[in-house]
């Protein structure tokens, strides 16, 4: 259950999502160590788990507990990052081979004269 509990967090997943995605992903059952024809809890079962957990503060020792394993096993734990980039067209360089190697002896390209 507390592997549930762990997916859930990680994804940012309701109850009903995470009873949906258990039963839809072979990851998500092989990670719970579920077959095929294992019962997956439910929404209302994960829901009182972690009520349970939640009213003495379990919950926030275990997750602490988890992360401090991870990060002591070489892991960051991350969620909710997002990497984004933007791919921005650049203008060709339209140097001569002359003016590339007078650029690499320290000159300029347009007056092809080094600089001393």
């Amino acid at each position: 259950m507390f592997k549930i509990l762990a997916i859930q967090t990680l994804n940012n997943l309701s109850d009903e999502r995470t009873e949906y995605l258990i039963n839809d992903r072979l990851s998500f059952m092989h990670f719970l160590g579920l077959g095929l024809s294992d019962r997956v809890p439910d929404a209302k079962t994960i829901w009182l788990f972690r009520e349970h957990l939640t009213r003495p503060g379990a919950i926030q020792r275990l997750f602490e507990r988890f992360d401090a394993i991870l990060r002591n096993a070489g892991y960051l734990p991350m969620s909710g990052q997002i990497l984004g980039a933007t791919l921005v067209a650049a203008p060709r360089q339209r140097n001569t081979n002359a003016e590339k190697a007078n650029l690499e002896r320290g000159g300029s390209h347009r007056t092809g004269m080094t600089s001393q």
